[in-house]
């Protein structure tokens, strides 16, 4: 009788031990995004700051008006990429924290919530897909953008 009891403490605490660590199995994709995000945050911080810049400057009535209005164009552009990444990053952190507490959920009821733990990884890493290409897509701008400043620099230095 006592050896069946400590065996039922054992295994009790086994499957805790293992709900704890599927639990924590999203961290590692949290952290992950939590990276990104801070990333994608300060990006959008420099493209602002780059924006308002511009702004200032094309109010002034710059003698190139017509190329800050494209360059404000294209910094508009990767503004709303950021955001987007952002949003996107925002949404895998919030899968993720569902992922975990959907795993506790279903231990305790016994798996009855069946994939939707799984569900919930796969959509973390869906928006962290999607976020990725946003970003990927707002880099390719940021030095298309800049190629095209430098080409417009150097043009007003040979005249």
């Amino acid at each position: 009788m006592l050896q069946q009891t400590a065996t039922a403490i054992a295994t009790n605490a086994l499957g805790h031990h293992a709900i704890l660590s599927a639990m924590l199995a999203p961290a590692f994709f949290l952290t992950a995004t939590a990276g990104l995000l801070a990333s994608a945050n300060a990006r959008l911080a420099r493209v602002v700051d780059r924006l308002r810049a511009l702004l200032a400057s094309w109010e002034q009535g710059s003698p190139d008006a017509g190329e800050r209005e494209d360059q404000i164009r294209r910094h508009r552009q990767r503004a709303h990429l950021v955001l987007r990444a952002c949003r996107l990053l925002y949404g895998a952190l919030a899968s993720f924290v569902g992922t975990s507490l959907a795993l506790a959920a279903d231990a305790l009821l016994d798996s009855r919530l069946g994939g939707l733990p799984t569900a919930m990884a796969v959509l973390g890493v869906l928006f962290l897909l999607a976020a990725s290409f946003a970003m990927w897509r707002e880099v390719s701008l940021a030095v298309k953008s800049f190629d095209l400043e430098l080409d417009q620099v150097m043009a007003q230095k040979r005249r």
